[in-house]
């Protein structure tokens, strides 16, 4: 006997993140999307009664008012739903789950027995997936000074960014978040295993999708002073068996493009290194709107839901 299909809820389907999550899912036998009448999106007994029918909901909504829908579904008691928030409002709250399965090596059993799951940023992924290993194995302490460059595609900047550069209105590339408070830090130190606040300076480009998130490093002032080979091999080992995150041998070109992972689910790792001057450059590459976003997010339902992708 085929199994019902597991019914989930995409409260804000139409942004950005909703309507590539909902694309992922379309033709799946396995889910069944449930919608709201758009007039109604912000009537919450309206909301409360698909809430109930559903098994999984998933925020794609501004901090604000997901923080109010995750209220709703704590008010339904045991008739709620579980939540997998693609916000920032709850990565770092206690009580969820941080929604990357290759954190480390029970992280994807944690997701799929959890209620609460935040979806991971998309400079976050990028960042904390150099960092973790790194932390982890001794070869970044923690505490250093650390800065972290990144380039996005202007999907990633939110509704008047992307009418801006597809209108032509845009400049070819630019930096941006000066003030240096950027929404990502706070999830990167925490899953990063960082104390020390990063420097992190973001800008976006003149492309639609795709992103490169790199750390410099000077190998002299890391503890061990390890050589690029051993940054490597320690990210190699703890990626390992894993299916969207791999380590891969840099260019000889001295050359990375952010584009080349769009559409798809997976994130690349490479060290450049110059070991006569003793520098490194780690670099991830992913697609902002894939495992920096809507992949990701499909990704943890079919772990919430025990569902084979």
């Amino acid at each position: 006997m085929t199994e019902a299909p597991r019914k989930v809820f995409i409260d804000g389907e139409a942004g950005t993140t909703g309507l590539q999550i909902r694309e992922k899912l379309a033709g799946r036998r396995d889910v069944a999307i449930v919608s709201i009448d758009p007039e109604k999106r912000k009537d919450a007994g309206a909301k409360a009664e698909i809430l109930r029918q559903v098994d999984l909901t998933i925020l794609c909504l501004p901090d604000a008012a997901a923080r109010e829908s995750v209220a709703l579904v704590e008010s339904l008691g045991a008739e709620g739903p579980r939540v997998l928030d693609a916000s920032t409002a709850h990565r770092v709250a206690p009580g969820w789950t941080y929604g990357f399965p290759e954190l480390g090596p029970d992280q994807d059993r944690e997701i799929a027995a959890a209620r609460r799951v935040s979806n991971p940023g998309c400079y976050a992924t990028g960042a904390i997936a150099i960092l973790r290993p790194l932390v982890e194995a001794g070869l970044i302490d923690p505490g250093q000074p650390l800065a972290i460059n990144a380039v996005s595609g202007f999907s990633g900047g939110g509704k008047q960014m992307i009418e801006a550069y597809e209108a032509g209105r845009a400049p070819a590339f630019e930096l941006y978040a000066l003030g240096l408070e950027h929404k990502h830090v706070p999830e990167i130190m925490a899953y990063g295993g960082l104390r020390a606040r990063p420097l992190f300076v973001p800008s976006v480009g003149n492309f639609r999708q795709g992103m490169l998130v790199s750390l410099p490093l000077c190998l002299n002032e890391l503890p061990g002073e390890p050589h690029a080979v051993d940054l490597e091999a320690v990210l190699a080992d703890h990626y390992a068996g894993r299916t969207h995150v791999r380590v891969v041998a840099a260019e000889d070109s001295g050359r990375l493009e952010p584009e080349a992972l769009n559409d798809t689910n997976d994130l690349e790792i490479r060290v450049f290194a110059n070991e006569a001057r003793r520098h490194a450059l780690v670099v991830a590459r992913l697609d902002n709107l894939g495992k920096g976003a809507s992949g990701a997010a499909v990704q943890n339902l079919n772990l919430m839901l025990g569902l084979t992708p």
